[in-house]
């Protein structure tokens, strides 16, 4: 692949010359003659978000454009169907990059999306959700006063008003946003996080996916203008498995003021008596919370075996406000890691949990954040470390992004920040585990990692206290089932070697 730009590489892919095209057909009971309305899309539909207007007469679609200096951003632009017209462009702000998800109102007005401002080193990101007018004019902000960023958008079918999910307090309710006043509620009041909302053709319901840290995906079904209720559960393809243990939340105060909290997933038979080991989680993102169900980053597997997990939303975390945000931005080794020992005192602050047996673990940003703990503090038995940052300099130029990273990890963000600095502070045993396919955090952060810890061990090789688990054939995701497998039962035997003092096994699988 010869390449003449950036990017060239997403997430667990190549960018080569395939590119994603829009096309159309009018219906016909023969053979579909289609239109590519893309000839010169180059790599601007990849990863675009799209809605077809009501009278399938265009296509709105956000569109990427390359700017100077390896920078891009994302406009939005309308597509005539018929291909007669070239790509009209609806919002086009050189200080503002539109993301999904787009959502064309019933009566073909309007536009919604979320609009984000353009990063800086000292400017964290704010999403604000928009519409745009098909006809041509401004973005406008639907809700100036809200301080949460909107994940998913539906329209009711009057086109007066929006149902929003946005992260918010370690959930994520649906919210619906008049679009004549600005007025938010809230109209889910329990701890769901909820996903994919569709609004009844007449108005009368909404549908959508409820999860939450205790409770997979389920549909239900909620009424558009009650706040505050209770969601009416509708037949899934399965019941939820019973949990081996219970849900509970931990709250603190940072050194700042700034309140914290987390979850705290606890085994069944904790106790003051039989208190659990502690195992410290921290999200990914970094932007990012905990408050859904996840399938590859599961705490109940954890709790199975007798753990204590706690899910902290620490700064840079969403649903929180733009404050909480901006406390982390460009401070990655500051607050975000002051925010998850605050709450991990806070924790075994219990008395059923088991303050002389905690270990740590995290993946991508997460995996950042234990491995800046690793070089400052021995007080974990174990770090689990996952697809991890752990040379800054060598990370943001070669992740999959770098023109994004690189706006907040300046130079001088590196030299402040990056765990790899401290290698020779390490005394934790750390298990390290990557993907050879990942291309948003490269296999060369883990390759660093691994050989900083092994050079730096002057005992026999076979004393060494680290494990490595490489994945050649999975990304920044273990996907597979068979490696999911893998991964669990690698991480709960290093953890049961070390947090609990039992004789080391490989498990029985890599075999």
């Amino acid at each position: 692949m010869l390449h003449d730009g950036h990017p060239v590489r997403f997430w667990d892919h190549d960018l080569g010359p395939d590119r994603p095209r829009v096309l159309a057909a009018p219906p016909t009971d023969g053979r579909l003659a289609w239109t590519d309305l893309t000839p010169e899309a180059d790599a601007a539909l990849e990863e675009a978000d799209h809605d077809v207007t009501p009278d399938g007469g265009a296509v709105v679609t956000t569109w990427r454009v390359a700017e100077p200096r390896g920078q891009q951003r994302r406009i939005l632009v309308a597509l005539d169907t018929t291909g007669a017209h070239p790509p009209r462009v609806l919002s086009d702000d050189p200080g503002h990059t539109v993301a999904g998800p787009v959502a064309v109102s019933p009566d073909g007005r309007w536009v919604a999306c979320v609009r984000e401002r353009r990063t800086s080193a000292t400017r964290p990101p704010e999403r604000r959700c928009v519409v745009v007018p098909l006809d041509g004019g401004a973005p406008r902000d639907v809700a100036p006063g809200w301080d949460r960023w909107a994940a998913a958008l539906a329209w009711t079918p009057d086109s007066a008003a929006l149902v929003v999910a946005a992260d918010d307090h370690g959930r994520a309710p649906l919210f619906r946003v008049d679009l004549a006043t600005g007025a938010v509620d809230r109209l889910t009041g329990d701890d769901g996080a909820y996903s994919d909302p569709v609004v009844a053709p007449d108005g009368t319901a909404v549908y959508a996916l409820r999860s939450a840290v205790d409770a997979p995906p389920a549909p239900v079904r909620l009424d558009p203008h009650t706040p505050g209720q209770q969601p009416v559960a509708l037949p899934g393809p399965s019941a939820a498995a019973a949990l081996p243990g219970t849900l509970t939340e931990v709250t603190t105060t940072a050194a700042d003021g700034m309140p914290l909290r987390a979850w705290l997933v606890l085994p069944a038979g904790a106790s003051a008596a039989a208190p659990a080991p502690l195992l410290l989680w921290v999200h990914g993102g970094p932007l990012s919370s905990w408050n859904a169900w996840h399938w590859r980053w599961n705490p109940w597997v954890m709790a199975a075996h007798g753990y204590a997990v706690l899910l902290p939303d620490p700064a840079l975390s969403t649903g929180y406000g733009s404050a909480f945000v901006a406390r982390g931005w460009g401070r990655w080794g500051a607050e975000p890691c002051t925010d998850v020992l605050a709450l991990t005192d806070a924790a075994l602050a219990r008395p059923d949990l088991d303050a002389g047996r905690t270990a740590a673990m995290g993946g991508s940003f997460g995996g950042y954040v234990v491995n800046r703990l690793a070089g400052s503090t021995d007080r974990f038995a174990a770090i689990v470390t996952h697809a991890s940052l752990w040379a800054l300099d060598q990370f943001a130029p070669t992740t999959d992004t770098p023109g994004y990273w690189l706006r907040e990890l300046t130079p001088a963000v590196q030299a402040e920040h990056s765990p790899h600095h401290h290698a020779d502070a390490v005394v934790t045993p750390m298990l390290v585990i990557h993907g050879d396919r990942d291309h948003r955090v490269p296999i060369g952060e883990g390759l660093r990692l691994w050989w900083d810890l092994v050079s730096r061990h002057a005992g026999p090789p076979g004393t060494l206290p680290h494990r490595f688990l490489y994945f050649p054939d999975e990304n920044h995701w273990v996907l597979r089932p068979s490696h999911a497998r893998l991964w669990y039962a690698t991480v709960l035997a290093f953890l049961d070697h070390h947090v609990r003092e039992a004789p080391w096994h490989p498990p029985e699988l890599l075999s």
